[in-house]
């Protein structure tokens, strides 16, 4: 069975930083050649594209040169870097692995994982 579990969130000061981990079980996503990818879910809002990571990484407009998505293939981890966090950061943040297509539309990611709370405050 499949699982991707995240950790790291919490509450923080706006510009202050986090790290997310994004640790798979049950297969390996340690390849390249995989993407996994970050979303973010706000209370009302829909889940959104923050960024990926396969050969090279891509992101969001919204957290460009703010957040840094790199990976661990031994340890089968990816992480997620946020700096200069502001208060609309505020979200519940998935890592999801990629199957193919558009890495920005969330029904192109097979496993998900619960998600972990990430709030800033001002």
């Amino acid at each position: 069975q499949v699982q991707l579990v995240e950790s790291g969130g919490g509450l923080v000061q706006a510009g202050g930083s986090l790290r997310l981990s994004c640790v798979a079980s049950g297969r390996t996503f340690s390849s390249n050649a995989i993407a996994m990818g970050w979303f973010r879910q706000a209370p009302g809002k829909e889940r959104e594209f923050v960024g990926v990571i396969r050969w090279s990484t891509y992101y969001a407009d919204s957290v460009k040169g703010r957040f840094t998505i790199s990976r661990d293939n031994a340890k089968n981890t990816v992480y997620l870097e946020m700096n200069s966090l502001k208060t609309e950061d505020t979200a519940v943040y998935y890592c999801a692995a990629h199957r193919g297509g558009s890495f920005y539309y969330t029904g192109n990611y097979d496993y998900w994982g619960q998600g972990t709370q990430v709030t800033v405050s001002s």
